[in-house]
């Protein structure tokens, strides 16, 4: 079901007949979730089961708040039961398959997983002390216990996180297994070893991806449930109408402006894609857009949600505690890469629509700024956030639960959209069904950094690719972006980002790139996996609702997400795009306006069109011109500004000549 209820003077009118043929409906958006989500291929519960249901989730949130605020217990105990609960919940929320879903029904083995893989964690959880003190000493029947948690984990990974994590954990564990029999080739001497470190350890399971998980990012997608409830993104698309609706393909550039807003709250590429697509695709392809066009578009601007501070899916908090820096600076060196990604697709879906002779939206369909002007409260939980966590007045988890506060207020005072206790509930069972996918991607992302941790990998690894890549970093650069898109694939923004910093920036730190571009270059690169073909889920949601052809939706939003495929290289080889360096306001100036200028080239490049269509070696001299100009340096600069200056007078002035040709023969 979509998150945006179409209001009275907050969205432009869109006729049934469209909206149908874009799948506008809940029965067809709940379907695409489904096939394309994995967090909404649930069970289904009816009745009193599904009241108990929704009553234990919202527990488990209260209880998330209150022990992330208040428990001084040790993090072995806490962290176990978290994940103990997670696993309790996985099971009641995920089956086996999507193919044997029936009302109110678990079946007795889902029954005994479920309890073995709670059980083991809770057994860990209530008799930590003395596991610690046993240290390396552990008994068979730890080993025991420790192995069905590990593989209940693992079952329940599959059902809602995907395979590809899983195949990385596996191979992992295979040579873990490999490495440690060859020092000792007994195999329970090994596997005692393997559970001790990634059951029993603060390495493993529960280590530090689960920790920042169980600290900061539960608290934040409950947040992020509130602020949904709270008709935020009503006015968040509202106010695009506003803003870009009356221009040259009008819906389209709505789509990118309202994707971007709410995909920074939701942290979910997959679910922004749906929810905000069920309003923007009908609209474009009522416009006149192709279906592969306007699938594209939804895609790729929701997944960019993803990067755009301040929130960024909740994945800026957990940058600013990996990378030891305020929160406030993670958000300023955020801003000129998104600033270019979503440039990059505004001024695609404008040449797209110049090429077609598209119109924009009637300005009496359009909302009125008064009506805008009196919904802006609705900002108020945001900022106050961030405001709170940038200015350190509090920590994280209070700024975090502070704003939850406030936002159930600001919920109360929207009239048209008013909070009330039955919303208050599926808010609190929204987050926390949104903690389990999370959660259990960042226990997997533990076991991968336990493994290796254990086998000394790392260092492997880094020799592996340093020795591969030689003296050309691009070569470990492109090794490195590769392993980020497999790892990516379907893997929610927040333990994204946890795998990310915990497997492949830790390489190109040793490649030589600075701390800071590392851990930003590895984000952006597991965030784009869900827009890049073979496996880009976005895409095909969007393909999905669309009704068009699902590969060739794909390639569309990689073309039209093209920065977020060269701003990382730049950025790895000079910072400054990151405001690392950078020397005065003038030079920040520089950058921010050639890099502008270079994306617009390279846009302009990809779609073909400027005044004219343009031929293909001009279009190659756009993408040089473009590349120089996104490159950071005085040098470059003025090489690659002539270069497209260049051109554009020679596409003016071709398109005079023809338009004055036209004219002479009417």
């Amino acid at each position: 079901m979509s998150l945006f209820k179409k209001k009275e003077n907050t969205l432009p009118a869109v006729d049934s007949s469209a909206a149908a043929a874009g799948g506008d409906t809940a029965a067809d958006l709940e379907a695409v979730m489904r096939k394309y989500d994995r967090e909404s291929n649930t069970r289904i519960w009816e009745g009193p089961a599904k009241t108990g249901v929704k009553l234990i989730m919202a527990a488990f949130s209260l209880y998330c708040i209150a022990m992330t605020l208040w428990s001084t217990w040790l993090p072995e105990t806490k962290l176990c039961l978290f994940v103990g609960t997670i696993i309790l919940l996985g099971f009641l929320t995920y089956p086996a398959s999507k193919h044997h879903v029936r009302p109110n029904y678990v079946p007795w083995y889902d029954v005994v997983l479920m309890v073995l893989g709670a059980g083991a964690f809770y057994y860990f959880a209530f008799n930590a002390l003395s596991i610690i003190k046993l240290s390396t000493r552990i008994e068979t029947i730890h080993v025991v216990i420790g192995t069905i948690g590990i593989l209940v984990l693992v079952e329940l990974c599959r059902r809602c996180v995907g395979l590809p994590i899983l195949c990385v954990a596996g191979v992992l564990l295979v040579y873990t297994f490999y490495y440690l029999m060859s020092w000792n080739p007994d195999f329970f001497e090994a596997l005692k070893d393997v559970i001790y470190k990634l059951f029993y350890t603060t390495s493993g399971v529960i280590g530090t991806p689960i920790n920042v998980c169980y600290t900061y990012i539960v608290l934040f997608i409950i947040f992020g449930a509130f602020l949904e409830r709270t008709g935020i993104a009503n006015f968040f698309i509202a106010l695009a109408n506003r803003v870009a609706g009356w221009s040259s393909g009008g819906p389209a550039k709505v789509a990118v402006i309202s994707s971007a807003l709410c995909g920074m709250v939701s942290g979910s590429s997959v679910g922004n894609t749906v929810t905000t697509g069920s309003v923007t695709v009908p609209m474009m392809k009522k416009t006149g857009y192709k279906p592969e066009f306007a699938g594209a578009v939804e895609a790729a601007a929701s997944t960019g949600g993803q990067i755009m501070p301040p929130i960024m899916g909740a994945a800026a908090f957990l940058m600013a505690e990996y990378m030891d820096l305020p929160y406030i600076e993670v958000a300023a060196k955020a801003v000129l890469p998104a600033v270019l990604y979503f440039a990059g697709i505004f001024i695609a879906v404008h040449l797209e629509a110049k090429k077609l002779g598209l119109k924009g939206i009637s300005k009496e369909e359009l909302p009125k700024w008064g009506y805008l002007l009196r919904k802006c409260y609705l900002l108020i939980p945001l900022v106050l956030l961030v405001w709170l966590v940038s200015t350190g007045a509090r920590t994280m988890q209070f700024s975090a639960a502070i704003a939850i506060a406030v936002a159930i207020v600001v919920g109360f005072i929207n009239k048209d959209e008013r909070l009330t206790f039955q919303k208050i509930l599926d808010a609190l069972e929204s987050g926390a069904k949104g903690a389990i996918t999370v959660a259990v991607a960042c226990a997997m992302a533990g076991i991968i950094a336990g493994c290796i941790t254990v086998t000394g990998l790392a260092s492997t690894l880094i020799n592996a690719i340093v020795g591969l890549s030689g003296d050309t970093m691009i070569v470990g650069l492109v090794l490195t972006m590769l392993c980020c898109i497999v790892l990516g694939m379907g893997v929610p923004t927040t333990a994204n980002y946890c795998i990310m910093a915990s497997t492949c920036a830790p390489i190109l730190i040793q490649l030589g790139v600075p701390h800071v571009a590392a851990h930003f270059f590895v984000f952006y690169f597991g965030i784009v996996a869900d827009i890049t073909p073979p496996v880009a889920l976005a895409a095909y949601a969007g393909s999905a609702i669309a009704k068009s052809n699902p590969m060739k939706t794909g390639v569309t939003a990689t073309k039209l997400a093209i920065a977020a495929f060269i701003v990382p290289y730049i950025f790895a080889y000079n910072s400054e795009l990151l405001f690392v360096g950078v020397d005065g306001w003038w030079s920040v100036a520089q950058i921010a306006v050639s890099a502008l200028l270079g994306v617009f080239s390279i846009a302009a490049a990809l779609n073909g069109y400027l005044y004219r269509r343009i031929p293909m070696v001009l279009r190659l001299a756009l993408v040089a011109g473009g590349l120089c100009m996104m490159i950071p340096g005085t040098l470059t600069d003025i090489l690659g500004l002539v270069f497209v200056a260049a051109i554009i007078v020679l596409q003016r002035t071709a398109a005079k000549k023809e338009q004055a040709a036209g004219i002479c023969k009417e």
